[in-house]
């Protein structure tokens, strides 16, 4: 059942699991709080006891608009996913969706005119879309595709009224009220309170989104909080950050450590600046695949020291930078962790180093502690996000 109040199919755990490789801890499924009489709820609370937690539910404090079609997107530098919506009594019902290839399109119109040429009849109320880069005034030149995006232009392409181009994690943290309970992961139950939520999402990049609380419902708020400064907390990483500086002439961001390139140049750092070698095996491994992965798989593995240590430190610097923002926005309604990186790594995330960076903020730890953190386990939450934020246009 989703927050709206929706009941569609639930995820699976296998297939939870298996969208991320997720390992098997992640079958213990913390669901959040929902209506008692939701029968997944009921069904895995039967099989195993559960803290029960509660984000807000945007369908119990939004109003419903005009009933008709929508359309959403998440727009990035390598694929884009649309989906067609109709809007009915019951919440948002998908009827179709497609993926293309981002980079094959001259533009997001292009890509929006193959979706809609088998639908000449079709009349959009709304649309919305999710996109990688800084959104200003309806407008958006993409990080990584040569486009520019502008919300009347694409209003005018699709024959909608109404556009709405929101950042992608943006759409992602809207996204996260709508997941059903079997595609979060509870790292730290908390207290069950309604107030500010925060997302921090370490994928390609480190992405990361406010929602708002104003009393009665979510607003989310964009940020390019990634590219603040990488601010070290313990003596190893202080080393890191003067490698850092040095191999990139200067400031360094938390996405530099905080993403899938992040994560090798914690590695590079921690294996230039110790007195491990790195054995021939993985110089291979590294050279011919993809080498954040590499290290990832090594660290899980243990057959590595230097990797293990690598992703014990990405994990604490992870926690402490979602600490950082849970402070900055009073999040006492709870973290979201999202990106690619969380579900492959749950394991070493309930290890502790994730949560002890969380909560290393001196005299503010007890209210950390006190804060709900859940890991998504579906991709396709800017899809999701963007989708639902329509019922407010």
């Amino acid at each position: 059942m989703h927050a709206d109040g929706n009941e569609v199919e639930p995820l699976g755990r296998t297939r939870a699991a298996s969208l991320y490789n997720v390992p098997r801890c992640c079958d213990r499924l913390h669901p959040p709080c929902v209506r008692a009489e939701n029968m997944v709820y009921n069904r895995y609370r039967q099989r195993k006891e559960r803290t029960e937690l509660t984000f807000p539910r945007q369908s119990e404090m939004a109003g419903k608009g005009d009933v008709g079609m929508i359309l959403a997107g998440d727009i990035g530098g390598t694929k884009t996913v649309l989906a067609l919506f109709e809007e009915t009594a019951d919440g948002l019902r998908q009827l179709r969706d497609a993926t293309f290839a981002s980079r094959e399109y001259a533009s997001l119109e292009d890509i929006l005119a193959e979706f809609l040429r088998a639908e000449s009849t079709l009349s959009l109320r709304a649309g919305c879309f999710g996109i990688a880069g800084v959104v200003l005034e309806g407008k958006c030149v993409t990080t990584n595709l040569p486009w520019t995006l502008d919300e009347v232009t694409l209003a005018h392409a699709i024959g909608a009224p109404r556009v709405k181009l929101l950042n992608d994690v943006e759409a992602a943290a809207y996204g996260m009220l709508h997941l059903q309970p079997d595609e979060l992961h509870v790292l730290n139950a908390g207290t069950k309170r309604r107030g500010n939520v925060a997302l921090v999402a370490a994928g390609t990049g480190l992405g990361e989104a406010i929602l708002y609380w104003d009393g009665e419902r979510c607003h989310p708020i964009a940020s390019e909080g990634g590219h603040a400064d990488f601010a070290p907390r313990t003596d190893q990483e202080i080393v890191l950050l003067q490698y850092l500086r040095r191999k990139f002439g200067g400031h360094v961001s938390y996405e530099r450590v905080l993403s899938g390139p992040g994560l090798y140049n914690i590695y590079t750092g921690l294996r230039d600046c110790g007195d491990t070698p790195e054995p021939a095996w993985l110089t291979e491994e590294i050279r011919r695949g993809d080498p954040s992965a590499v290290v990832s798989q090594a660290a899980l593995a243990g057959t590595d020291p230097v990797c293990v240590n690598a992703l014990q430190t990405f994990a604490s610097i992870y926690g402490a930078e979602a600490g950082n923002l849970a402070l900055k926005c009073m999040a006492i309604g709870g973290v979201f962790i999202g990106g690619g990186i969380a579900p492959k790594i749950l394991s070493l995330l309930e290890g502790g180093s994730f949560m002890r960076g969380f909560t290393d903020k001196g005299r503010f730890a007890p209210l950390l502690q006190d804060i709900t953190i859940c890991v998504a386990l579906n991709p396709r939450a800017p899809l999701i996000g963007a989708a639902h934020f329509t019922q407010q246009l």
